[in-house]
Protein backbone atom coordinates (compact mmCIF):
# COMPACT_ATOMS: atom_id res chain seq x y z
CA UNK A 1 0.00 0.00 0.00
CA UNK A 2 1.24 3.48 -1.36
CA UNK A 3 0.61 6.29 1.11
CA UNK A 4 0.79 10.21 -0.76
CA UNK A 5 1.31 13.26 1.78
CA UNK A 6 -1.72 15.39 1.03
CA UNK A 7 -0.23 18.97 0.66
CA UNK A 8 -2.50 21.16 2.91
CA UNK A 9 -1.44 25.06 3.29
CA UNK A 10 -1.62 26.86 6.31
CA UNK A 11 -4.30 29.79 7.00
CA UNK A 12 -3.08 32.19 9.33
CA UNK A 13 -5.94 33.99 11.53
CA UNK A 14 -5.14 37.54 11.76
CA UNK A 15 -7.28 40.10 13.65
CA UNK A 16 -7.63 43.69 11.91
CA UNK A 17 -9.45 47.16 12.67
CA UNK A 18 -11.12 49.07 10.30
CA UNK A 19 -9.75 52.88 9.77
CA UNK A 20 -12.82 53.94 8.72
CA UNK A 21 -15.59 52.49 11.04
CA UNK A 22 -13.33 50.76 13.40
CA UNK A 23 -15.13 47.51 13.36
CA UNK A 24 -12.37 45.07 14.68
CA UNK A 25 -12.60 41.65 13.15
CA UNK A 26 -10.66 38.41 12.82
CA UNK A 27 -10.15 37.36 9.07
CA UNK A 28 -8.41 34.16 7.40
CA UNK A 29 -5.80 35.33 4.74
CA UNK A 30 -4.81 33.31 1.71
CA UNK A 31 -1.54 34.95 -0.19
CA UNK A 32 -2.66 37.96 -1.07
CA UNK A 33 -6.05 38.65 -1.01
CA UNK A 34 -7.44 42.06 -0.36
CA UNK A 35 -8.40 42.17 3.37
CA UNK A 36 -11.78 44.64 3.21
CA UNK A 37 -13.43 45.47 6.26
CA UNK A 38 -16.94 43.09 6.54
CA UNK A 39 -19.00 45.74 8.24
CA UNK A 40 -19.04 48.68 5.40
CA UNK A 41 -16.28 47.31 3.03
CA UNK A 42 -13.16 49.22 3.30
CA UNK A 43 -9.87 48.79 2.31
CA UNK A 44 -8.39 50.41 4.63
CA UNK A 45 -7.74 48.10 7.29
CA UNK A 46 -4.70 47.52 10.15
CA UNK A 47 -3.16 44.37 11.15
CA UNK A 48 -3.22 44.32 14.95
CA UNK A 49 -0.65 42.38 16.93
CA UNK A 50 -2.53 39.26 18.49
CA UNK A 51 -2.17 39.09 22.48
CA UNK A 52 -2.43 35.58 21.56
CA UNK A 53 0.55 35.68 19.73
CA UNK A 54 2.64 38.03 22.41
CA UNK A 55 4.67 37.11 25.17
CA UNK A 56 4.11 37.72 28.70
CA UNK A 57 5.62 36.83 32.30
CA UNK A 58 4.84 37.88 35.35
CA UNK A 59 4.26 41.07 36.69
CA UNK A 60 2.39 41.76 32.66
CA UNK A 61 -0.44 42.07 31.47
CA UNK A 62 -2.40 40.59 28.23
CA UNK A 63 -3.85 44.03 27.79
CA UNK A 64 -7.59 43.07 27.71
CA UNK A 65 -7.08 43.10 31.69
CA UNK A 66 -6.41 46.77 32.31
CA UNK A 67 -3.59 45.32 34.92
CA UNK A 68 -6.05 44.00 37.15
CA UNK A 69 -5.61 39.84 37.14
CA UNK A 70 -7.82 38.27 34.98
CA UNK A 71 -6.10 35.18 35.27
CA UNK A 72 -5.90 34.54 31.44
CA UNK A 73 -2.41 36.29 31.52
CA UNK A 74 -1.13 36.15 34.99
CA UNK A 75 -1.05 40.26 35.25
CA UNK A 76 -1.21 41.57 38.37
Amino acid sequence: MICAAVYTPTVPIYEYVCMKCEHQFEELVRDAEPTVCPACAAQKVVRKYSSFATIGGPGKSCGSCAGGNCGGCGGN
